[in-house]
């Protein structure tokens, strides 16, 4: 029985796109939903997929580029449309053409082969389709969408100053599966041993095929280094740990580790935060530094063998997950409110794991923190003394926790459950 479909955040996001742009090519890890998702804004659909019909859809667009775009009433969903890559200027072309918004979306997963049975390596040069298309991405669920966050606390909301004291009925045993679980779609809503398993099965995939089918980059099938190099990023996950440690950790060169990372990287597993560089008054030294996380936390549990239980036995890399599930929401929420999230970090040790930076160009700082109330009152701390050195001054300091209560403290840092944000 198929399951019932979850609304996205991003189906807004998708929606304006295809009324802005003739085109939209829609990117992000297998398994997150982009075609599911996207189906549901298209009158037509061609399926790359399954390799049946794999051959016949190559050779029909290779040689008639144009009666293959016209297959029906549009917008057109071309589903894992790196097959055909070549495809890509006949579908400027016909944008210009035409000259419409919403004509194609295009999702990929970026796991380019180069023989899809065309036999033809795909073109060195094309056109960037600039002002014609558009890219966005689609992650993985956040706790918002997956119906786990009750959404009581609003980004977009507290950029304009508004706020309501809530209560979040999450624990922290309903963390700790959260991010074992993660927000693959065909995770949420199962029972609790079928949810995990799919976290399980990806990794299980991404280490033993997808790592050693992208298009360009030669790696030799070992899948033993494969899980060991995703098991070190999922050690350092919440750090700016250079690739020269994590390949020193896994025993091979940096060569091959750049190899590695270039394949995660366009395979949308890791997704790193970038440093933020704010009008500071003194001329402290910025970190510049990208902060690691994966895409989903879920890959790093799922690669270290950790189940919710056994989180508890080290609390501080609990903390660095916990960290990694934020994240991942706040991604969401952000773009989805077209924002921006960074991280900031100086030498004197002054940070905030996430700096949310509004269209508009104002911006609010943020501590993540899955201990008590100490560490929710240091978090808040470093956030004022932040605050001081900044000549424009955020619009909110907030603290994310695993608390149970929504709050504004004295000093007027927002104290805020993961599980009680929104978009």
């Amino acid at each position: 029985m198929k399951k019932e479909y979850l609304p996205r955040l991003f189906d807004k996001s998708l929606d304006f796109s295809l009324k802005s742009k003739g085109a939209v090519l829609v990117v992000g890890p297998k398994w997150c939903g982009k075609t599911r998702t996207c189906s549901r804004h298209a009158r037509t659909i061609i399926e790359m997929l399954p390799a049946d019909t794999r051959r016949q859809n190559v050779l029909f667009a290779k040689n008639a580029p144009s009666l293959f775009l016209s297959q029906g009433p549009k917008p057109i969903l071309i589903d894992e449309w790196q097959i055909i890559s070549f495809i890509w200027d006949s579908i400027k072309t016909e944008v210009d053409k035409n000259d419409e918004f919403g004509q194609f979306i295009l999702t990929g997963s970026v796991t380019d082969r180069l023989a899809y049975d065309s036999g033809e390596k795909e073109e060195e040069e094309r056109h960037t389709g600039n002002g014609r298309i558009t890219i966005k991405k689609l992650r993985t669920m956040s706790l918002f969408e997956s119906g786990d966050s009750n959404g009581a606390v609003s980004l977009s909301e507290l950029g304009e100053g508004k706020f309501e004291p809530s209560v979040s009925k999450a624990d922290i045993e309903d963390y700790a599966f959260w991010i074992c679980r993660g927000g693959w779609p065909l995770a949420i809503g199962e029972k609790e041993d079928v949810a995990l398993q799919q976290a399980i099965d990806y990794c299980d995939m991404l280490c033993n095929e997808d790592m050693f089918s992208v298009r360009g980059i030669k790696l030799h099938k070992n899948v033993e280094i494969a899980e060991k190099v995703v098991r070190s990023y999922a050690r350092n996950i919440g750090t700016p740990c250079p690739s020269s440690l994590l390949a020193d950790d896994v025993g091979i060169d940096k060569e091959t580790m750049n190899k590695f990372e270039e394949v995660l990287l366009r395979l949308y597993i890791l997704d790193n935060v970038r440093a933020w560089n704010p009008n500071l008054r003194s001329r402290t030294a910025i970190r510049t530094k990208e902060v690691r996380y994966f895409v989903d936390p879920s890959i790093a549990t799922a690669a270290l063998g950790l189940t919710p239980s056994s989180l508890f036995r080290d609390i501080r890399y609990f903390g660095f997950l916990f960290e990694s599930l934020a994240i991942r929401d706040l991604k969401v929420y952000s773009e989805s409110i077209n924002a921006k999230l960074y991280h900031y970090r100086d030498k004197r040790g002054l940070e905030a794991d996430a700096v949310i930076v509004y269209s508009n160009g104002s911006f609010g700082l943020i501590e993540i923190k899955l201990g008590d109330d100490e560490a929710i009152d240091g978090a808040a701390k470093n956030l004022l003394k932040l605050q001081e050195d900044l000549v424009e001054k955020p619009l909110y300091l907030m603290v994310i926790t695993k608390s149970r209560y929504a709050y504004r403290r004295d000093d007027g840092v927002y104290v805020v459950p993961l599980a009680t944000l929104r978009d």
